[in-house]
């Protein structure tokens, strides 16, 4: 009888298994990394960084995709943050100042891109760094180290760059409709073109509604978002309406929604979860079949619509809101 093969250690329940490497191997090695000319693009912006005051200390490739990179000081005045990202947190500026000066060294680099604008001197935005460069300026830095990448559509990949502070639900959703009234002016390019830097089409939506209604509890809405929602085959200006109105719709339903959740506390029903249990009961994909075709966004809000105004409260018990689970309401 043939010996059975060994499946390998079990892990815990709920912990992934690590990926493996592929075993190809991709990239640049370390030689390789400075033993091309640079494009004449990118000894411009070598020309430039020291023309603005800065001193490029290397011009490499980095290692995986072997794009070109600059490694420059430069004057802590010239540097800021993209016009369209989240505030900086005071606890986390405040406790990068202390490590900083703790230890006596700045050693992670901002990423920035230069721009170069006509009606003023040319700025350096971070999409990756601000905390950093705030805590630089508290402490006092006349200079600042980065990498300089030389394509500026580097500054509107804020969300995939951006690994110094997580950002939550209205985080991202802010930033992303910010980059995109920026991106709107700048070319007649389609939503689905900046995939990417917009991460996901429902984030456009929810970052309408979070300008709208500041503590709108986007979290309720967004697994449904997600499902019906697609990024446009419309250039961002034009989109920009149909975003809007689809906001509007959102926020309506989630007046219907406050109304049937105040209902539900003053028959003494209270819950950390009340918004997102309400949502979840009139959410029409929970009872869609897998074979139909899926709901477009103008169908799932116009059932979600419909349901909010037939949900009866009377109808809801606690024990219905102890099985419900979930993330609760007031997290944005």
């Amino acid at each position: 009888m043939a010996e059975k093969k060994s499946k390998g250690t079990s892990l815990p329940k709920g912990v992934r298994r690590r990926r493996k490497p592929t075993g190809v191997s991709s990239g640049l090695a370390a030689g390789e990394l400075q033993a091309a000319a640079p494009p004449g693009a990118v000894a411009e912006l070598h020309q430039a960084i020291e023309q603005d005051g800065g001193k490029v200390l290397s011009i490499y490739r980095e290692p995986y995709g072997g794009r070109w990179l600059a490694l420059a000081a430069l004057p802590i005045e010239l540097v800021e943050p993209t016009p369209y990202q989240r505030n900086i947190s005071d606890t986390h500026v405040r406790k990068l100042e202390g490590v900083i000066g703790r230890i006596g060294r700045f050693l992670d680099p901002i990423i920035t891109v230069r721009i170069a604008k006509a009606d003023h001197a040319a700025k350096y935005w971070t999409p990756n760094g601000n905390h950093r460069l705030s805590a630089m300026r508290t402490l006092g830095a006349k200079s600042i180290i980065a990498i300089v990448v030389p394509e500026a559509v580097a500054a509107y990949q804020i969300l995939a760059l951006n690994t110094e502070k997580a950002h939550n639900l209205r985080e991202k959703a802010l930033e992303v409709i910010r980059m995109y009234r920026e991106l709107a002016q700048l070319d007649h390019a389609t939503e689905d073109i900046y995939a990417l830097e917009f991460e996901e089409p429902a984030l456009i939506t929810l970052g309408l509604c979070y300008e709208e209604r500041p503590r709108f509890s986007g979290g309720a809405y967004h697994p449904v978002l997600k499902r019906v929602e697609e990024f446009l085959r419309q250039p961002l200006q034009a989109a920009l309406d149909v975003r809007q109105q689809r906001a509007k719709t959102v926020l309506a339903l989630d007046d219907l929604i406050v109304q049937q959740v105040e209902a539900l506390k003053t028959k003494g029903l209270t819950s950390p979860y009340l918004k997102s249990f309400v949502v979840a009961r009139v959410n029409p994909i929970r009872f869609h079949p897998k074979d139909a075709p899926a709901l477009s966004f103008d169908e799932a809000l116009d059932r979600m619509t419909q349901a909010a105004r037939k949900f009866n409260p009377d109808k809801i018990k606690m024990g219905d809101l102890a099985k419900s689970g979930g993330a609760p309401d007031d997290t944005e």
